[in-house]
């Protein structure tokens, strides 16, 4: 048994990887900023005030911990820079760090032609700001996240959605997994799945994995 602290827990990807997490038996800290809302969330799950921008909310949390998962949103371009820097810096100055788990964007994987989703002249612009912002996060784990370990989740660029939890997925690196018609769909269910199994097995240390059916 794990103990896995999620950021974000109240959201649409974090319950579900809170409520994968608890039924495989792990133990879970949901660190949410409004902990009364959260009376979805399942039995046994612990609820703490918590911000993962906030090197205080980590310490107090991250001690006991044997992973952090961001899946945190709403905010503008800057908050998942800002949180993966907040992450790494606070656990460079622990002795037995947990590893961050950082749910991120879909359209920072790569077209066929090489480019990134979010770099396409048709990228919607309500997305932008959240896209770059995913990417900037990205980007700070690879290039400055030294002393740490980290696992970046990409969900498919455009088809990722809640829906039926079959236990099943593929991955992939930094291009999206497609099936025979060259489609690429997961639902938050499997995402959880995925995301569960890189904690209980890790096959992608200090990477950037995706996963599809």
């Amino acid at each position: 048994m794990s103990t896995i602290v999620v950021f974000g827990a109240g959201g649409t990807a974090g319950s579900r990887i809170t409520a994968e997490a608890v039924n495989r038996g792990h133990l879970v800290i949901a660190a949410v900023r409004r902990p009364e809302a959260t009376s979805y969330l399942p039995d046994g799950v612990r609820t703490v005030t918590g911000d993962a921008t906030s090197e205080r909310s980590v310490r107090e949390v991250a001690p006991d911990a044997d992973a952090l998962v961001v899946a945190i949103g709403g905010g503008g371009r800057e908050l998942w820079r800002t949180a993966a820097q907040t992450l790494v810096t606070t656990l460079r100055q622990m002795p037995a760090a947990p590893r961050i788990i950082h749910l991120g964007g879909g359209s920072t994987l790569l077209t066929p032609r090489g480019t990134r989703y979010l770099d396409e002249p048709d990228f919607p612009a309500q997305y932008r700001d959240a896209a770059l912002g995913q990417a900037d996060a990205l980007d700070y784990y690879r290039t400055s996240a030294d002393g740490v370990t980290w696992t970046y989740v990409s969900p498919p660029p455009l088809e990722f959605h809640p829906g039926e939890r079959t236990g099943h997925y593929r991955t992939g690196g930094d291009e999206p997994v497609t099936d025979e018609q060259g489609r690429s769909v997961l639902t938050y269910e499997d995402m959880a799945v995925a995301i569960v199994d890189e904690i209980e097995q890790p096959r992608h240390r200090n990477t950037r994995f995706t996963a599809a059916y």
